[in-house]
């Protein structure tokens, strides 16, 4: 199996390249050792693999969302908590790799295709790198050479987005059309599905972005880009060969894509995969099982409470669902909910032993703990030891960008709904509502989430979106593009608390698992529950874990530290010493200078 999350720069290459567009490159290489064999030119483009910009085994990538509450409030979205000084991510030494390969690559003793297989690639790394730049900074200088120590470009300014985002997708036209690879059994290099993939993904945050965003005056091409969005979609659909995982049966199918320590080739295009033997492993289990090293990330019930019913039915439909107990929201809804927290009959392997794992409160905020990348054995919970494939692209996003774009273009057929948002609410369990259109929009939806959007079409394929794809790092960007900042804002909410000083059953097992009390803790304490302070205060300090109703109620969590969203969040600032470096990257990103 080819392991090629693991890349040393070739021993032939020495580059000092600018890290910034304002320090001086240098270079030296033997060109000929690289660029004039197919297994140099390989060589050479594994070393993309390893660049920083990519998220090779990254399990917190949703971090910053408004899902989860997490240990504390975010710089970027606290009142005054970030500025240009602080901010990062105008690095571009990985681009001046990709270019030199790009440019030299020419060697006539390397056959065309296999030359244009290669540039394929580094071009698909290059559209990489310059679409994580537009999202988080929109305008930036397009540069496709590497750079000498007196080029003009080193001090130049930024180029529009439309010619940045033209350059993108014309990057990921060749890779699509000029990689040859169209499977790899380890899943974990670039083929022509993964480019394809890629250009689905782009293509659908740029035009929704553009559509969203009025203020760019750029509404009138979002269209193209959405189109874009169904033909490299179309492309997989209908050649790519891949399909959604049920192996299990609907219990434990969608999880198993995440638990699998080699990618289930059928749904995974591409994925980081673990290797015992040379210490690549992630980090999921210490991050989401720990009470101090990670950041105990919860979901909050706001978004919980999206997850419909088994009848395809929003749950928020039952009148009593503000005041239902956790053990019995849990019942009856999308068995996807079951497979992305702790809740039923959710077990963990304890010294080889199953045993049950109700929501702990050493690790989450919320009572939704979240489950969908760890693993159940809780040897692995004390440092990087899991053994389980990351998802980077799989088909369940291929579908939903499929979807979004045709509502978007408001050419969705039932057919597409079928292929679509119906495969994968099947998946879960929903046996209603498969293969016809939507017709009403959800007013929970709509109050809690896109007051502007009257299509129950669109609204469901967001709701799917949420669901189908959490934690899987897109629903920052999805929040940006969509222009629902404000969501940043929501308040951090958990399950339902009847009473002080009632021990709950959270998952029925008959053993009593947490109470909340406030003052006094209770006594004689009852063996095995874990008891909640959510006093006001405590001492002299204010209580960050509270009760909505003061004795009752949600959870809440932090609400004494607002939350903040202006329309410049949209963006990041440039960073204070780039631009005092260059004033040539003035004006800075609004409201932030």
């Amino acid at each position: 199996m080819k392991k090629y999350y693991i890349f040393t720069l070739l021993g032939c290459l020495s580059f000092a390249a600018c890290k910034k567009l304002d320090q001086t490159p240098q270079s030296s290489a033997s060109k000929a050792a690289v660029f004039s064999t197919e297994n140099g030119l390989r060589l050479y483009t594994n070393s993309f693999y390893g660049m920083g910009f990519l998220p090779r085994n990254s399990t917190t990538q949703d971090a910053m969302s408004d899902y989860l509450a997490v240990k504390s409030v975010p710089d970027f979205i606290r009142q005054g908590g970030f500025a240009a000084n602080n901010s990062s991510g105008w690095d571009w030494s990985d681009l001046r790799n990709i270019n030199y390969f790009i440019e030299n690559c020419d060697d006539p003793a390397v056959p065309l295709a296999t030359r244009k297989n290669y540039l394929g690639i580094a071009r698909y790394f290059r559209a990489y790198f310059y679409m994580e730049k537009v999202k988080r900074f929109g305008d930036v200088p397009w540069i496709n050479r590497p750079l000498a120590f007196d080029d003009p470009a080193l001090i130049a300014g930024r180029d529009k987005r439309e010619l940045v985002m033209d350059s993108v997708l014309a990057d990921l036209d060749y890779a699509c059309a000029n990689i040859q690879a169209t499977n790899d059994a380890s899943r974990t290099t670039i083929t022509k599905w993964v480019a394809y993939a890629y250009k689905s993904r782009v293509c659908l945050f740029e035009g929704t972005f553009r559509k969203y965003h009025t203020e760019l005056n750029l509404t009138s091409t979002a269209t193209k880009w959405l189109n874009e969005t169904v033909s490299a979609s179309d492309q997989i659909i209908k050649n790519g060969g891949y399909s959604i995982n049920n192996a299990g049966g609907a219990g434990v199918s969608y999880r198993q894509v995440f638990t699998s320590n080699a990618p289930l080739i059928n749904e995974v295009l591409q994925a980081a995969v673990a290797d015992v033997n040379l210490g690549v492993l992630s980090e999921a289990n210490w991050w989401w099982t720990s009470g101090t090293y990670g950041a105990k990330a919860s979901f909050t019930r706001t978004f919980i409470n999206t997850y419909l019913k088994l009848d395809g039915t929003p749950f928020t439909n039952d009148p009593n669902y503000r005041t239902t107990l956790f053990k019995d929201e849990v019942k009856g809804r999308d068995l996807r909910l079951k497979q992305t927290i702790r809740s039923g009959d959710y077990k963990r392997i304890r010294n080889g032993v199953q045993v049950p794992a109700p929501p702990v409160f050493s690790y989450t905020f919320t009572g939704y703990q979240p489950i969908k990348l760890t693993l159940d054995d809780e040897s692995l919970d004390a440092g990087a030891l899991n053994t389980n494939a990351i998802v980077l692209f799989r088909y369940a996003e291929v579908l939903l960008n499929y979807a979004e774009a045709k509502a978007e273009l408001g050419i969705i057929t039932p057919a597409d709904w079928a292929l679509t948002v119906g495969i994968l609410r099947a998946r879960g369990g929903i046996t209603a509502g498969l293969n016809t259109l939507p017709t009403v929009a959800d007013p929970y939806l709509r109050t809690n989430y896109f007051p502007d959007i009257t299509d129950p079409v669109i609204l469901e394929i967001r709701r799917e979106r949420g669901i189908e794809l959490s934690l899987e790092g897109f629903r920052f960007a999805d929040i940006l593009r969509w222009k629902r900042g404000p969501l940043m804002e929501q308040e951090w909410n958990g399950f339902y608390v009847p009473a002080l000083n009632t021990p709950l059953d959270l998952n029925e097992d008959g053993i009593l698992d947490v109470a909340f009390y406030q003052g006094t803790r209770p006594t004689p304490a009852v063996a095995g529950v874990t008891y909640v302070d959510v006093s006001p205060r405590v001492g002299t300090a204010v209580n960050s874990q509270l009760l909505k109703n003061g004795t009752s109620g949600e959870l809440t969590w932090m609400n004494e530290i607002p939350r903040k969203w202006n329309d410049r969040n949209y963006y990041y600032p440039i960073p204070l010493n780039d631009i005092q470096r260059n004033p040539n990257l003035k004006p800075q990103n609004p409201g932030w200078e």
